[in-house]
């Protein structure tokens, strides 16, 4: 067997070096993605979604008030549901949400609400002078009346502090109208 060169031998050991190919260091990957959750999770965007139904189109409000997380009303064409639970909806002879008040409505909602109040009895000091707080997210082709209908029983119930949904809209410019 013949001895190898110095050179030699440094040329193969290079060569088998690079055969190996490279490794991918997970620990610079990890630091990278943990910054980046802790990055995500401080500047969450100020936006907040209450619910995603593609069945409705918010009304359009310039008001800049953020919602708060509170007992949600929504209403759907012919669905009323409290807390995504159905409690109304579009009855087999075709009566729906319309025009007229409707007593069998309003007294099914009472029921809902009182039992939503009755899951929770502290209040806070906002809430006794105030009332409880709740949203009501309507189409924008929701009549009036039935909001109407829906925020008497908010009211008869303690659900005084009460808000509606809307998309925002954004602000013009100053030169713009």
């Amino acid at each position: 067997m013949m001895k190898q060169s110095a050179r030699s031998r440094r040329l193969v050991k290079h060569h088998k070096r690079l055969k190996a190919g490279s490794k991918l260091n997970l620990v610079a990957l990890m630091d990278i993605f943990t910054i980046l959750v802790f990055f995500l999770i401080v500047n969450q965007s100020e936006v907040r979604v209450l619910q995603n139904i593609e069945k409705l189109s918010l009304p359009v409000s310039v008001a800049e008030t953020l919602p708060v997380e509170n007992l949600v009303i929504t209403v759907i064409a012919d669905t009323v549901l409290v807390q995504d639970r159905a409690i109304w909806q579009k009855s087999e002879d075709g009566q729906g949400l319309t025009e007229q008040e409707n007593p069998e409505f309003i007294n099914t909602l009472t029921t809902e609400l009182t039992y939503q109040a009755s899951k929770r009895t502290d209040l806070s000091e906002t809430e006794q002078q105030n009332g409880r707080a709740v949203t009501i997210i309507g189409d924008a082709a929701t009549p009036y009346v039935v909001l109407k209908q829906i925020m008497a029983a908010c009211a008869a119930t303690g659900y005084r502090d009460i808000s509606l949904a809307v998309e925002q809209q954004a602000k013009q410019a100053d030169g713009e109208s």
